[in-house]
């Protein structure tokens, strides 16, 4: 009898109704328990009585006239006993009313934004708001001439940490090549190998740790001084700012004829133009092009690159830039495109953001919180699913359960890099390489959260792997290439006219990106599929018949 009233705080009452027998004398007792105070409709309890029991009908009337007496006067005399505890706690001495008060005007404000408390605005809110103001005044190439001197200083530094590091290296190995021609000779003994490879290994650890401290104290100051400079200047944002690091080039980074940067773009690179939507149309730039996912992030040495100007301009607006960084299921970073992407985030610093390895750790801190939820539902969802699976399949479940797994996404935002304000880091595995996945294979999915976030969060330009690759590989043949182009293509136009739905920002640009070294061929064969897949913009063409 608890079904409907399982939820409210409840006491359990018996109900006993008597009632005479047609064929014998002596009374029918029934005694059931009914929860008080009871949710319920009484006809309705006193319906399934009948049914439950198979009671005659003609005690029906007088079943439901003392179940409905019964239920009234039971919760008057529950309602009483509970005023009774109330009025009685009340007015014990260890009672204090003025806390009672204190925790109710807390409730009060905390979850009414009329009464709260006015609280003032960040210093991050400040300092985002003063630098939109000023980039957006005369000021932006004295920021960006600053900001370009600041990594000039760290890659310096940098340089000279890799020069040192890398005679301390040749050094140790032509030590130990000696020790070890020695063993051969009997000159030495292992032991004295082994405490020599302890001693390089001490001497490399300690000469690392000696620059990674020098650099991060630079990069501190860096960020401390800088941020003053700017929030000091916030009142003169009409007029060109004087730089802190003295007298700076004159030369604008967009007068850089003496520069060797390479501003010709990708080679391979398609461009078009579509509509998307079944009423209200929505338009779209789409590109496809074939070039290193790191040219987005890496700044190049010499002047400012001009694409930094579009990147300052666009850090604290609602028309923020990302990409898609396909990783594996460790946030180390110590291989592949990974490592060289932390190489690019350090090789400057990062004054507008925590700096890359700190929001890595967060990201693992929140992970474990994932993790955990997606242990604890791994069962309750479909345990007989789970059971039907091999026990390979069961295993592959299980580990998935310990760390990050194909199709998972986490994000890290920069300031640092050439043309990216965000980073999706989207986890994938071999199976990437399989030329069968379909559109619910995990990666996939991911790519539809991709699009939701930056739909959600005012990203309106995104560059994706189109491939779900970064780099060509063997098993990559045309009809592979052919066949992930038209997979890939045709979820992300599903997962754009569902974008529609979901509210917030247009995804103005896409960029579809091919690995760089792919040939001509195969490039023109995806670009030439893309019109027949979205719904290309064509101007119409009239001609008069006079």
């Amino acid at each position: 009898m608890r079904t409907e009233t399982e939820r409210f705080d409840c006491t359990s009452k018996t109900f006993e109704f008597k009632f005479p027998m047609l064929t014998r004398q002596d009374e029918y007792v029934l005694q059931i328990p009914v929860d008080i105070p009871y949710q319920g409709s009484a006809l309705e309890l006193a319906q399934r009585i009948l049914s439950s029991f198979q009671l005659p009908a003609y005690v029906e009337k007088d079943l439901e006239n003392a179940l409905s007496k019964f239920i009234e006067c039971e919760t008057i005399n529950y309602y009483d006993d509970e005023a009774e505890k109330a009025i009685e706690e009340a007015s014990k001495p260890s009672y204090d009313i003025e806390d009672v008060i204190k925790a109710c005007e807390k409730s009060y404000k905390e979850n009414t934004v009329e009464f709260g408390d006015r609280c003032g605005t960040e210093d991050r809110e400040v300092f985002a708001a003063v630098f939109h103001k000023l980039v957006h005044s005369p000021a932006l190439e004295t920021i960006l001439q600053v900001e370009h001197a600041h990594a000039h200083d760290v890659a310096t530094v940098t340089n000279e940490r890799d020069v040192i590091v890398a005679a301390l290296t040749a050094r140790q190995s032509s030590e130990m090549s000696r020790a070890v021609d020695g063993l051969s000779q009997s000159c030495t003994t292992e032991d004295e190998i082994n405490q020599l490879a302890r001693v390089h290994l001490d001497q490399l650890n300690l000469e690392q740790a000696k620059w990674d401290s020098q650099l991060a104290g630079l990069k501190q100051s860096q960020r401390s001084h800088y941020r003053q400079w700017v929030m000091d200047r916030q009142t003169t944002a009409t007029s060109p700012l004087s730089s802190p690091l003295g007298s700076l080039s004159s030369k604008t980074f967009l007068d850089n004829s003496d520069s060797t940067l390479d501003t010709a773009g990708p080679a391979l690179q398609e461009s078009f133009t579509i509509h998307l939507g079944s009423q209200m149309k929505q338009m779209h730039n789409i590109r496809v092009l074939s070039t290193d996912i790191m040219e987005f992030c890496r700044l190049k040495s010499g002047e400012p690159q001009p694409q930094r100007l579009q990147t300052a301009l666009g850090l604290y607006s609602n028309d923020l830039c990302g990409i898609v960084l396909l990783t594996d299921v460790h946030l180390s970073g110590y291989t592949g495109q990974s490592k060289e992407f932390l190489e690019i985030c350090e090789s400057s610093t990062e004054f507008h953001f925590a700096p890359v390895d700190d929001q890595l750790e967060q990201v693992k801190a929140t992970i474990k919180d994932g993790v955990a939820w997606r242990r604890k539902h791994m069962m309750q969802d479909s345990p007989q699913q789970f059971l039907n699976l091999t026990s390979t399949e069961q295993q592959s479940r299980r580990s998935s359960t310990k760390n990050l797994q194909t199709g998972d996404v986490y994000l890290t935002h920069h300031s640092n890099l050439a043309e990216v304000h965000v980073v999706f880091h989207m986890v994938v595995d071999d199976s990437v390489r399989s030329n069968d996945i379909n559109s619910r294979h995990p990666a996939i999915l991911g790519l539809r959260n991709i699009l939701k976030t930056a739909c959600s969060n005012d990203i309106t330009t995104i560059t994706l792997p189109l491939l779900l690759m970064h780099e060509m590989t063997e098993e990559m043949t045309v009809n592979w290439c052919t066949k992930r182009a038209e997979l890939v293509f045709k979820c992300v136009k599903g997962f754009m006219i569902e974008m529609a739905s979901w509210g917030g920002s247009d995804l103005k640009n896409l960029q579809f990106l091919v690995p760089k070294g792919i040939s001509e061929d195969v490039f023109a064969s995806l670009a030439t599929m893309l019109p027949s897949i979205f719904r290309v913009s064509n101007p119409l063409v009239l001609k008069s018949m006079a």
